[in-house]
């Protein structure tokens, strides 16, 4: 096996790597959003747990694949035209990045002191669950007024 067929493969692993993570982040986010509901805490909740956790997962997933694009460029024939092609499917995902950072956060990357990744608001949706549910649980075993 030579290098060429390493990187690919390393390539490949990335872009598993971030779909699954997609895919996973869905599951976390439509667990979070019927926990909320069962809850009892509104649909209003229900929909910014599902919106907040699903669009961290799409983020964290976009930031793998730029990681794959780029071992990508490694295993390319230096040719403009894959250079091209690959400067163009990074701009698309970073511009979806900043896009769902923006939604997520209702303010631009820039304007905010403290960068957050995808996985770090994933595992603040998942911590804002817990944290809901011993609330919830507490509240069930509180003994009447």
């Amino acid at each position: 096996m030579d290098i060429h067929e390493v990187f690919t493969a390393v390539a490949v692993g990335f872009e598993a790597i971030g779909a699954t993570v997609m895919v996973v982040g869905f599951v976390i986010a439509v667990v979070l959003g019927i926990r909320s509901l069962s809850r009892r805490e509104g649909a209003h909740a229900a929909y910014t747990a599902l919106r907040t956790a699903l669009g961290a997962a799409i983020l964290l997933g976009l930031e793998v694949l730029v990681a794959a694009d780029l071992v990508r460029t490694i295993t390319s024939k230096p040719s403009l035209e894959e250079a091209l092609i690959l400067g163009i499917i990074v701009v698309i995902r970073t511009i979806l990045s900043i896009s769902i950072q923006i939604e997520i956060d209702g303010v631009a990357p820039w304007r905010r002191a403290l960068l957050t990744s995808g996985g770090q608001l994933l595992g603040r949706a998942v911590a804002q669950d817990r944290d809901a549910a011993a609330r919830a649980a507490a509240h069930r075993d509180e003994p009447p007024a």
